[in-house]
């Protein structure tokens, strides 16, 4: 039986209505996925891995393999009722202007704009805020369908270059270039090998720093791991072999680096960091006038037992955030003259709650801190003194508020779930803020709602949900329900605009995100509490919030579907094979699915700061207890899943969605579908453009809504 559509004045309308009963009737027969003995032995445990050759991205045989998957699922995908209406819809609502965030250097202001569905942002400059913006670099220029995409652009301190990195086919790794923004014309500069890092320019203009690797293997540029960073120093008009070596470790071959010029120019701080556990050490390299001349970079702190982010550097104080002995965050001043930490000062301390960014501007601490995952932004003078909260519209996000300690001004943006971004101008000193540019959008703002709400945990834990849905809503378990979670590297999950959460509203489902344990949420003991061997809380929260979404009955199991990326992909696939029953569909995109073998790919190994590892006897048990490929549940009933993953996904490689997806496909776990969804010339998201965006992300509302039984009419 096929899903009902009905009028076109209907698709038209972008308006949906829910079937009694779902279907996900396709005759579907995958293809066979040919088995190896490979058995690997942890602790004594033996573990079959029958899908290993799926781990060779460059073989014949794994092409084969993702051709066949794709036919199937284009198939099914092609044939849903669903997916031409929700693809119209998408695109109406992805297009209308977006602004990035202003930022002034060299006497000029940039930006980032897209007029609504350039496949790329345009990078534009002004000398002022009212003069006629120019071109500074258009990326749709540099690929004719929009595959190489910008990772970084950092403009020379005399405002008369643009260094700008550029990605292809979505692969982490980076070229970086320099543009004369006079002429418009590259400079022969050409730097290779880059990963993980930006540009940092020296005072003078004359050159900047950068960390690369080593360049790797034939044939292993998408899987081999990466060690071994070093921190070099390129002076213009000269080839990279000649660039100068700044910082590199011989015997820690996960150390990386990052350089920060301070305000004054007086040196570079160096961020050493080694995994994902936002736990670094701190350097400082003088400047000679401006010039980088050579010279030793001095350790200020380097236990790798706290984050340490420098704010600004002014009158021979660095300014730090750092959550040392304040889990929440606090702000710390160093006197380079004294540089001990037994000396570091309190400016601002440890609050209510958690502080994630900070920032020096016209004479003020801009600190940024979330208060039950939303945002809120306190104005601090040199001594600490409190003189107030930034006025934000509501409760939402938002994120900028960058500049220098002598600028006058900084710019911010700010959205909620159902409004999207506004950019804001605002004179600290003053406390002034002007709204700088709204967006004009075909989604009715007005229309929808966004609540908080806490649910509570296996532990008894309360976890804050941010639920969006059109204004009015009957509580009657009726409305189909897309749940989004992440839950990792303490990275916060905050409400903020996303045209697949305004689509998913449009067709009238209620959109959900939770923010869970393992992100930043509440500051590092939220974040600690989802690592390791408690990486089952994060899978605890989600379940909570799908259980409290039945039983506040905005939604009921089948019409649920659940959502994750990355760390938030695991996330779907363990909650999926623990409470299949819970749950109408699944969409793990680019997932972590392999638990054992993860850090062996790639920058995988510094995941094993929040996830453990497979070589711990004690890790490994957790590990195996949850790992998505290894606790799939034979003889349950599943939900339909779509799995997507990229060909040139370089972070989380594809090998864990092929594996699982084949692992899957052979169990018995029900007649829902069980497809993959494999994107070409992309990666694991970054720089996507924007009609590959369009196509994956209505890809799966629709197959969510055929699964929960969503039609038109």
């Amino acid at each position: 039986m096929k899903l009902l559509t009905r009028t076109v004045p209907a698709v038209l309308a972008g308006t949906f209505a829910l079937l009694a009963t779902a279907s996900h009737s396709q005759a579907l027969s995958y293809p066979q996925t040919r088995k190896v003995e490979q058995v690997d032995s942890h602790h004594g445990q033996r573990i079959a891995d029958p899908y290993r050759w799926l781990e060779d991205d460059n073989s014949a045989d794994t092409k084969a393999w993702v051709q066949a998957q794709n036919a199937v699922t284009e198939r099914f995908l092609a044939a849903m009722p669903q997916r031409a209406p929700v693809r119209k819809l998408y695109t109406e609502l992805f297009n209308f202007e977006k602004f990035g965030v202003p930022f002034k250097e060299g006497g000029r202001y940039f930006w980032t704009r897209n007029d609504g569905l350039q496949q790329q942002d345009v990078v534009y400059t002004a000398t002022s805020l009212t003069a006629t913006p120019t071109v500074a670099l258009d990326p749709n220029t540099l690929s004719k369908d929009g595959t190489v995409a910008l990772t970084g652009t950092v403009p020379s301190p005399d405002g008369k270059l643009l260094a700008y990195g550029v990605a292809m086919g979505g692969s982490d790794w980076q070229r970086w270039q320099v543009r004369d923004l006079a002429t418009g014309q590259d400079l022969p500069d050409r730097i290779e090998w880059v990963k993980f890092s930006r540009a940092a320019w020296t005072p003078d203009s004359k050159g900047f720093f950068y960390a690369r690797y080593d360049a790797p293997k034939e044939g292993q540029a998408l899987t081999g791991a990466n060690f071994f960073q070093k921190l070099y120093y390129h002076r213009l008009g000269t080839p990279q072999s000649e660039d100068l070596l700044v910082m590199e470790n011989k015997a820690e071959k996960q150390w990386g680096f990052g350089a920060q010029v301070a305000d004054d120019g007086s040196a570079v701080l160096i961020n050493v960091w080694r995994g994902s556990g936002r736990r670094n050490g701190l350097m400082l390299l003088p400047l000679q006038k401006g010039a980088y001349a050579g010279g030793t970079p001095v350790p200020l702190t380097m236990d790798f037992d706290a984050e340490y982010v420098p704010v600004t550097l002014a009158d021979n104080t660095l300014y730090l955030r750092t959550n040392k002995d304040a889990p929440r965050g606090r702000l710390v001043a160093v006197d380079l003259a004294r540089p001990a930490p037994a000396q570091w000062r309190t400016v601002v301390p440890e609050g209510a709650d958690a502080m994630t960014a900070a920032s020096g501007v016209a004479g003020r601490f801009l600190l940024q801190y979330l208060r039950h995952a939303s945002t809120v932004v306190r104005v601090f003078d040199p001594a600490g003194k409190d003189l107030g909260e930034v006025a934000l519209p509501g409760v939402g996000t938002a994120r900028g508020f960058g500049g220098r300690w002598r600028d006058s001004e900084t710019f911010f943006s700010y959205a909620s779930l159902n409004s999207p971004g506004e950019i804001y101008r605002l004179e600290p000193a003053s406390g002034q803020a002007s709204l700088f540019k709204k967006p004009s959008t075909a989604f009715p703002s007005d229309e929808f709602v966004t609540e908080r709400h806490f649910v509570t945990s296996r532990d008894g834990t309360r976890v804050p949900v941010f639920i969006a849905h059109r204004k009015g809503l009957k509580l009657d378990g009726s409305h189909p329900t897309l749940l989004y979670g992440y839950g990792g590297f303490n990275v916060p999950q905050t409400p903020s605009y996303g045209v697949t959460a305004a689509t998913w509203m449009r067709m009238g489902g209620v959109y959900v995100l939770a923010s869970l344990r393992g992100g930043g949420e509440y500051g590092a003991a939220w974040h600690e509490a989802g690592t390791k061997l408690k990486k089952q809380n994060v899978f605890d929260d989600f379940i909570a919030a799908a259980e409290w979404l039945i039983a506040n009955k905005y939604t009921q199991p089948s019409k649920l579907a659940i959502n994750g990326g990355s760390n938030g992909g695991l996330l779907v696939g363990a909650v999926v094979n623990q409470r299949p029953e819970l749950f109408g569909a699944a969409v793990p995109a680019v997932g972590v699915m392999d638990m054992l073998r993860f850090h062996k790919f790639t920058i995988g190994w510094a995941w094993v700061s929040d996830y453990g590892s497979a070589d711990d006897a004690q890790q490994f048990g957790a590990l195996r207890a949850y790992s998505p490929l290894h606790t799939i549940r034979t003889g349950a009933s599943y939900p339909a899943i779509l799995v997507t993953t990229a060909d040139h996904d370089d972070r989380v490689v594809p090998a864990h969605s092929f594996k699982y997806t084949a692992a899957l496909q052979a169990a018995d776990t029900g007649p829902a579908p069980k497809l993959i969804r494999i994107e070409t010339q992309a990666g694991h998201g970054a720089g996507k453009p924007t009609s590959k965006i369009i196509e994956e992300r209505s890809d799966m509302l629709a197959f969510i809504a055929h699964s929960v039984g969503m039609t038109l009419r």
